[in-house]
């Protein structure tokens, strides 16, 4: 018997995660059918069902209502079975707050919790990470959370070892995606895992998915400016020294505190550190002129403070997923490295 792939829905669920689980799985199901990709022995794609915690039908995001195939019932689940949580409409702490005190939610995360004690991998993403951190399957765990939520995710849930950098997390038998539409990689993430890796990587093809490891790339800079003037004021100071590195000290003495308290007031902000910041800073003034000049990469890299263009490299690719001349050629400014 095959085994089971359950999303569980809530009201206010993210509509398009919905439908790219439900595609994914079937054009996986199509592949294996035409002989594309033969499993290992046994395996299986697993049979999809939606279902909500009363077996209720919920309302979407876009206030459509969404048919389900029936309440979570955990009997007759475990090893080998997935409980997949698409992204909710919760896009703010406000919401969050609000949405994980709701009696439907709070039990979802009950449940959640019990599938997970019986061997059931469980993933989630974008604001659905929430419902599954608050079930304590993360403690100790790192995951992955819609990026301009990683502050708001690391207060609440401390134990939890936050890498808003990259798309899809797997730490045993927990998976975790960014933003709503990362779903696509949780689910090919997902086949890779409990099928075989030739299965999502034909599955990604035939849909035309890209395969992306990182959501740093995404980020936009705004949304990690915060109300905390001491925050402000470090980002004034990075700014008007991008092109030197500059230690904690010389941040600490720039915003008039000691180097304890900076890092707590950044930690507390924006979820990282006084020196991850200033990185982030400078790859995001390199990502701009990548994309708006014909300046030499070398060049680039010595205006944002790196004096060894290897090493600006490195950094770069680390944040952002790409090389610089990968992300000059989408922008269509043509160079060399």
């Amino acid at each position: 018997m095959p085994a089971k792939l359950l999303q569980l829905v809530f009201d206010g669920v993210a509509d398009g995660p919905v439908g790219i689980a439900l595609d994914i799985v079937a054009a996986a199901a199509r592949v294996v059918r035409a002989g594309l990709v033969d499993l290992p022995c046994g395996r299986q794609v697993p049979r999809h069902h939606i279902v909500s915690v009363t077996g209720e039908p919920v309302r979407t995001a876009a206030g459509r209502t969404l048919a389900v195939d029936g309440a979570l019932a955990l009997r007759g689940l475990g090893a080998g079975d997935v409980l997949v949580l698409p992204g909710l409409g919760m896009a703010t702490p406000r919401e969050i707050d609000a949405g994980l005190a709701r009696p439907d939610i709070t039990r979802g995360v009950e449940l959640v919790a019990r599938a997970a004690a019986r061997g059931v991998l469980v993933a989630a993403s974008c604001s659905a990470t929430f419902v599954l951190a608050a079930s304590r399957v993360l403690e100790g765990r790192q995951a992955t959370t819609t990026w301009w939520l990683g502050p708001t995710f690391a207060r609440r849930f401390p134990r939890v070892i936050l890498r808003t950098d990259r798309m899809v997390v797997a730490a045993g038998n927990v998976f975790t995606a960014g933003t709503a539409f990362a779903h696509a990689d949780l689910m090919l993430a997902l086949l890779a895992h409990t099928l075989s890796p030739s299965l999502a990587h034909a599955v990604a093809n035939l849909l035309l998915l890209d395969e992306r490891a990182s959501q740093a790339r995404y980020m936009v800079m705004d949304h990690f400016r915060s109300s905390d003037p001491v925050v402000r004021e470090l980002e004034r100071f990075i700014t008007a020294n991008l092109a030197r590195q500059v230690t904690l000290r010389e941040m600490a003495r720039a915003t008039a505190t000691s180097p304890r308290t900076l890092a707590r007031r950044v930690a507390t902000a924006l979820a990282t550190t006084p020196q991850q910041f200033a990185q982030r800073l400078r790859i995001a003034q390199a990502v701009h002129l990548l994309e708006t000049t014909r300046r030499p990469v070398d060049d680039i890299a010595a205006h944002v403070g790196y004096a060894d263009p290897a090493a600006f490299r490195r950094v770069f690719r680390r944040e952002t997923g790409e090389t610089p001349l990968a992300r000059r050629t989408r922008s269509l400014v043509p160079d060399s490295e």
